[in-house]
Formats: C-alpha cells, sequence, structure tokens
C-alpha cells in the first residue's frame, strides 16, 4: 500500500533554552541547508509527540530531559513531498558543552542573535510567540520550490507572512 503523495508526517521541534541562549543545530544537509533550527525529528509510531521531542532531544544532544512543554503547532503544507504536522516543544536546560551532530552542528545562539542568523522564515515568528508565553497554530503554505508564501495564525486569524509582501 502506497502512501497519497502529500500527506502530512507528523514532526516535533523542541527549543532548548538555557543562560547560554538557544542549542540550535545549523544544518549540514536538506532541508534547511546551512541553516539554524531547533532540535526535532519524526514521530514514530505509536510515539506520542512528547515522547518524540524528548527522545529527540536524546538522540541529538545527548541531553536527557522530562520536563518538555508544547508551546504551539505549525502546519507545513507544498505541493511537494514537504509536508507536516510539528508540534513545538520548550525545555530549559543547563548550558552544556556541544556535541557533534550527524545532520549539523550544535551551536549556542543569543536570542538577541536570532533575527540574524539564517533559518527557516516560520522559526522566526516561532521564537517570537515563545519568547511572550504565547500558545499558537501556525498554517504555512510553500511554493514547488519550498519557499514560504503565506504563514497564518489560525488561532487570531491574522496573516503574519506574505511573498506578495515582500
Amino acid at each position: 500500500m502506497s502512501v497519497p503523495a502529500g500527506l502530512k508526517n507528523a514532526a516535533v521541534l523542541c527549543i532548548l533554552r538555557s543562560s547560554a541562549g538557544f542549542l540550535l543545530i545549523r544544518r549540514s544537509k536538506e532541508p534547511h541547508l546551512g541553516k539554524y533550527i531547533p532540535i526535532g525529528g519524526k514521530v514514530g509510531p505509536f510515539e506520542t509527540p512528547r515522547a518524540a521531542a524528548i527522545r529527540e532531544v536524546k538522540e541529538e544532544t545527548g541531553i536527557s530531559v522530562q520536563d518538555v512543554r508544547l508551546r504551539g503547532i505549525l502546519t507545513e503544507t507544498s505541493p511537494t513531498d514537504f509536508n507536516w504536522i510539528n508540534y513545538i516543544y520548550t525545555a530549559d536546560i543547563p548550558a552544556v558543552t556541544l556535541t557533534k551532530y550527524r545532520e549539523g552542528k550544535l551551536e549556542w545562539v543569543k536570542r538577541e542573535q536570532l533575527d540574524r542568523i539564517p533559518a527557516p522564515t516560520t522559526d522566526q515568528f516561532i521564537y517570537d510567540y515563545v519568547s511572550k508565553s504565547q500558545f499558537f497554530i501556525f498554517d504555512a503554505v510553500y511554493d514547488e520550490n519550498v519557499e514560504l508564501i503565506r504563514l497564518v495564525d489560525e488561532l487570531s486569524g491574522k496573516t503574519l507572512f506574505s511573498k506578495d509582501q515582500g
């Protein structure tokens, strides 16, 4: 049985925070090559999003966390295979020595640097809402090149980003 094209994949992102800033991965492969993203990955079979966030943090950083908090949901839709439902969590951790990771380099990024680093456009809005402790449900629509066309805050109905605005 083949999976229908465009079917959403379930994933988690966990924004790790400490006095050193945010622990992010600078991706060394697609998607998001060269961009900084939070720790994350796919939700496994029979796994809850919360359990997936805890597992992904351990696998990608070696750090054991138990207290992860759901901050929002990002749905991503494109006419390609890039179709996701992302559960966004945060966890506060001590500043740790970084380890090498197979999908990129782990780096501490200060809060004030977040808007100056290469990152997916959606992530800037996520960091903003998380910093204000504001729960969100975002709907992101991409074109065939997986470039963001529109980002809508589903709770308020406000369009946060539109390619036409640029």
